[in-house]
């Protein structure tokens, strides 16, 4: 809503407004090893709910980096909150502060009661003991104190993170910020007692930074809640998300915002389906799925949260999307910015979205807990999977998970810390299972064992196809559309307007803008094509996220943008030119059509899965990104266009018995 500068005592200030309503809840800095990012889990979720300040103190982020103690001085933090209040026209708040800025926040509290509604300290660092003295690089020591600073296993992406935001200042700041004077016990516990206002003290029972007795001690002065995160450490807003935003904003509840009510049971079975955005072949085979299930239970009532461009596609077809599928962070727009030319380090971009998946999650949750639903499928809703076995309290309703692959593979390029985060995250999803096996009341693989690869999820885990039998049912795969019924390709070419004579090349690069480069590579080969296969006609379709507008065609090839009907112009087509997705490539196989796929670079499951799925059909011809020269792809164009294939048969009834097992949770 606003962002900008404030001044106090010579040092300036960056600070960040979310939202518009309800109480402002201020988010406090912490020591200067960080900046205002740390909050990045609570900002998109409060927002919704209250109006959020969050500003950068001294030292780091966008905001001054001072070398003058004075300026690190409690006086000059508690300055610096009020005027960070003053700046944004924020009368009272809720306070939430981290670690040392507990002691801000109780000097704040006691001493200007008229502008703090609340109090919210997480992992309160107060009267800490002598320094310890630092051996080693700023770096070094960064990774060290990260690393104490989340015990909890799989915390790779949180101490990655904290080590970068400490890159973000230097040592020497660092060293002069400590050298400013710390509150002593005695001006704590009178903060406490004079304390007028509520306080919730938050705290991990394995924080190896400030000791849990500190918070139970503040409680007690306070007369506040403790609420003591079982196996925590010293962030849980950053390791917790889930739980310390509903901790938060049940606190903030308190000041003006509306509780939430509890949802009646409808009369009818009411199904929540979350479809995956990156890509169209999920939505399709989804659809199919939903109107298996309605073939079984013509009673069920099918709500579908997620986001475009699978949203034009439900809605086009008759269903209902939900309006909650507005709060939704934008997955496809990350995925997009985290793409090169034809590279997609997909791993790294699933981990880079942690703050777009916890945003998510818990736009899931409201919705869970303010509408009734007997049944959830999750169709590689990473979020959603993830955060119920965190917080498998939370779970309201049967919940059924949908994938077309298992187990994350580093590249082969992958360094060693590369190759050991990818095992560590397949060995988090495989503790979650084992912990909490309630949460998945099915688990359903599309497609059947054979389609699993035959690798590790790590070094000392288990083979991945062994497990998968293991903890999976086989729907086997679900093409989203009855390839039979596309079988007359005279027909289905004379409704589409191709000619006999034409030879159709159709070039498709997915529902994101991440084929970009490959649409532009394949149409610069179109003239040598065009010279080599009499009659070639090559329609480029640019999808729901790119236009047609924005490429430049040589004179014959025609440019689409999205084409709600494509595997019908598959079904029609000479040859296809796409990306190495599973969806289209396996749409191309059950029709039995002619294709050239070329995997994004970095993306395992282009490299590895999809592949090895192919291979057992014997179908397409994969060429890598790099060796799309004109001359190499307008001659494996003019070799493979109209070739007579024969690939193994892809069973048709993939949704029928995806649905079955949905429609045995309802």
């Amino acid at each position: 809503m606003e962002e900008g500068f404030v001044e106090h005592l010579g040092i300036t200030i960056h600070f960040e407004v979310y939202g518009e309503r309800g109480p402002t809840i201020l988010l406090m800095p912490t020591w200067t090893i960080v900046h205002k990012r740390v909050w990045k889990a609570q900002v998109r979720y409060l927002s919704r709910h209250f109006r959020v300040v969050v500003y950068d103190g001294p030292g780091n982020g966008r905001s001054d980096r001072p070398l003058d103690p004075a300026a690190y001085s409690q006086a000059a933090q508690v300055g610096y909150a009020l005027a960070v209040l003053d700046a944004t026209g924020t009368g009272r708040a809720v306070q939430v502060a981290l670690s040392r800025a507990a002691n801000w926040a109780l000097q704040l509290a006691a001493e200007h009661p008229e502008r703090i509604l609340g109090t919210v300290l997480i992992g309160a660092a107060v009267w800490l003991p002598p320094r310890e003295h630092r051996t080693g690089s700023h770096e070094q020591f960064a990774w060290a104190f990260m690393t104490r600073c989340f015990p909890e296993p799989h915390s790779t992406k949180q101490i990655e993170d904290g080590v970068g935001w400490a890159l973000e200042t230097t040592d020497t700041v660092l060293a002069v910020e400590s050298s400013s004077p710390r509150p002593d016990r005695t001006a704590v516990e009178d903060w406490c007692a004079r304390l007028t206002s509520p306080l919730l003290a938050i705290h991990g029972d394995d924080d190896r930074i400030v000791p849990l007795d500190r918070s139970v001690r503040l409680a007690a002065l306070t007369g506040g809640t403790l609420e003591v995160i079982e196996g925590g450490g010293h962030i849980p807003a950053a390791r917790e998300p889930v739980r310390v935003n509903r901790l938060i904003s049940a606190f903030a509840r308190r000041f003006g915002a509306p509780a939430p009510v509890r949802p009646s049971r409808p009369a009818k079975p009411r199904m929540l389906y979350l479809s995956s955005p990156i890509g169209l072949g999920h939505a399709r085979r989804d659809l199919a799925i939903a109107r298996a299930l309605r073939a079984l239970r013509p009673d069920v009532h099918v709500d579908w949260l997620t986001q475009h461009p699978v949203t034009r596609m439900l809605e086009s077809a008759g269903e209902r999307v939900h309006p909650a599928s507005r709060w939704l962070a934008n997955e496809s727009a990350h995925i997009e910015a985290e793409a090169g030319e034809h590279d997609l380090h997909c791993f790294r971009a699933l981990r880079t979205m942690d703050e777009i998946l916890v945003a998510n999650f818990m736009v899931f949750q409201d919705l869970v807990e303010a509408e009734h639903y007997d049944l959830v499928v999750a169709d590689e809703a990473w979020d959603v999977d993830h955060f119920l076995h965190e917080n498998p309290a939370l779970k309201r309703s049967a919940y059924a998970w949908l994938t077309d692959f298992v187990g994350f593979l580093p590249m082969p390029d992958a360094d060693a810390r590369e190759t050991y985060v990818t095992a560590d995250y397949n060995a988090e999803m495989l503790d979650h299972i084992a912990g909490h096996p309630h949460v998945r009341d099915r688990s359903i693989f599309v497609g059947d064992p054979a389609d699993i690869v035959d690798e590790r999820f790590g070094a000392d885990l288990p083979m991945i196809r062994t497990w998968t039998e293991a903890n999976y049912s086989f729907a086997g795969y679900v093409t989203g559309f009855d390839p039979a019924a596309l079988s007359d390709r005279a027909a289905l070419r004379a409704e589409l307007g191709y000619r006999p004579d034409e030879q159709i090349c159709i070039v498709t690069a997915g529902g994101s803008s991440v084929g970009a480069d490959l649409l532009r590579r394949v149409i610069d080969a179109f003239p040598a094509a065009a010279r080599r296969v009499a009659g070639l006609r090559m329609i480029v379709v640019t999808g729901p996220r790119l236009d047609p507008g924005s490429f430049a065609a040589p004179a014959g090839l025609e440019l689409r943008g999205y084409l709600e009907q494509l595997p019908r112009h598959l079904a029609a087509c000479d040859l296809a030119v796409v990306q190495g997705g599973l969806t289209t490539c396996m749409e191309l196989t059950a029709l039995n059509r002619p294709f050239i796929y070329v995997p994004l670079r970095h993306h395992f499951e282009q490299h590895f899965h999809v592949p090895h799925r192919l291979a057992r059909h014997n179908a397409g011809r994969r060429m890598d990104y790099p060796e799309l020269t004109p001359q190499r792809l307008s001659t494996a164009i003019a070799e493979t266009i109209g070739r007579q294939v024969r690939y193994g048969p892809v069973p048709t009834d993939g949704a029928t018995r995806a649905a079955a097992m949905l429609a045995e949770l309802l």
